[in-house]
Parts: C-alpha cells; structure tokens; sequence
C-alpha cells in the first residue's frame, strides 16, 4: 500500500477551505490547522473546524490562538467598535472585514508546522476571482509567499502553498464540493451569527450566490434568505 504524502490545509471551518480540503484528499493525507484570531464568531468557526476534522478522520490536527489579531484590530471581524457591514459595496476597494495580513500570518504558522511533521504541501482556500477584494487572497500573493517559503526553510523541505480555488467563482466552487462530497453542511461563513448564519454579509451573499450559480441549496440554517 502506497502511502500519500502529507498537506497541511489551512481550514477555517468555512465553505472554502472545505473544499480546499476535498480536493487535497485525493492526492494527500491530510493535516488540519486553525486558527482562532478573536474573530466575531470563532466559537463556531472552531466548532465547523472540528466538525469537519471528524467527518474526515484527521490525524494531525494543529488549533493555535493568535489574539493578537484583535490587539491590532482594523478590522470589523475582530474590532467590535466597527460594524460588519451588509453585502451592497461588494466589489469596490478592500472592505473593513480585511483582517491586515492574516494570511500572512496564519500561511507562516502552516508553513512552520508542515516543516515539523514532513508535509510537503500547504493548501489554502483563497479566491481572488469572486471573492470580496482581500489583497492577501491575490495569486501574486501566493507566488511570493512561495518564494519566501524557498527562502526560508530547510533546503529540500519541498514545501510549497496551493491555492486550488483561486480562480473559480463561488459557484464552481460549490459544484466541486459537490462532485467531492464535501462536508458543505459542516461549514460556516457567516462573519456575525453563530445560531443561524445572517443572509446579509458578503461571506454569507457570496455563498448563497454560489449555490444558487450551482442550483443547488445551501444546507445551513439562515436567519433571512435574499
């Protein structure tokens, strides 16, 4: 029996990053690793993580805490002075929910795990095409990430960030969990309720317009449906 090499999959617990971690099955054992950043909602965003780490039967599970986030602030998903606004200015300039450079920070975190337990790969469900304008979701973002990892780790370490969503729309990206019997109904990407997702943020626009782009219906429950 041919063993598969092991990815680190950065998974947040949303629908993005659960497809990331469908699609790096195929090929990869998986490593799971989350990060809890005092974001609005991470009790159930740990909850989805685990949820999905369970669905999968994961081995290496990594959760960090990163309060730091919320020290900085910036940003209206860890500063609770600034509001999370409704989706009407989607497309037009980075929006207040940019977390500065968490990306950043959490593929260096990855990084630094997956040289510790031998993963040769570092996915991350970054979307540039349809997405809400994050810069730290941009392929030329990942391109130089890579070189820093070359840079920056053991010679032969191999690693290298994958970003296999990074040009699909919202709507590919349902299909694809579909096709891969994605846990999509284990994942959660409202950025302010936990009971019931809002319907009214842009994670929560941009998901129900990816299902429907899919004809398909979103399994999570929703305070109000556009």
């Amino acid at each position: 029996m041919t063993t598969k090499p092991l990815a680190v999959v950065v998974a947040s617990g949303g629908m993005d990053s659960c497809v990331s971690a469908a699609i790096a099955r195929r090929e990869y054992e998986l490593a799971l690793f989350h990060l809890n950043y005092g974001q609005r909602t991470e009790a159930r965003e740990l909850r989805a993580f685990r949820e999905q780490a369970n669905f999968y039967g994961v081995k290496y599970i990594l959760e960090v805490d990163a309060g730091h986030f919320r020290q900085i602030g910036g940003s209206a998903l860890t500063d609770p002075s600034l509001a999370v606004p409704d989706a009407q200015n989607l497309g037009r300039g980075v929006p207040v929910t940019y977390v500065p450079f968490r990306n950043a920070n959490i593929l260096a975190m990855a990084v630094s795990w997956a040289e510790v337990i031998g993963a040769v790969r570092v996915f991350i469900g970054a979307v540039e095409e349809d997405s809400s304008g994050y810069p730290d979701c941009r392929e030329s973002f990942i391109e130089a990430f890579n070189g820093a990892i070359r840079e920056g780790t053991r010679p032969g370490s191999g690693i290298r960030v994958e970003a296999p969503l990074l040009h699909l729309n919202k709507g590919e990206i349902v299909r694809r969990g579909l096709e891969l019997n994605a846990p999509l109904h284990l994942s959660w990407s409202c950025y302010q309720g936990e009971e019931a997702a809002c319907g009214t943020c842009e994670s929560c626009i941009l998901r129900l317009r990816g299902f429907a782009a899919a004809g398909a219906t979103d399994p999570i429950p929703y305070r109000t449906r556009p």
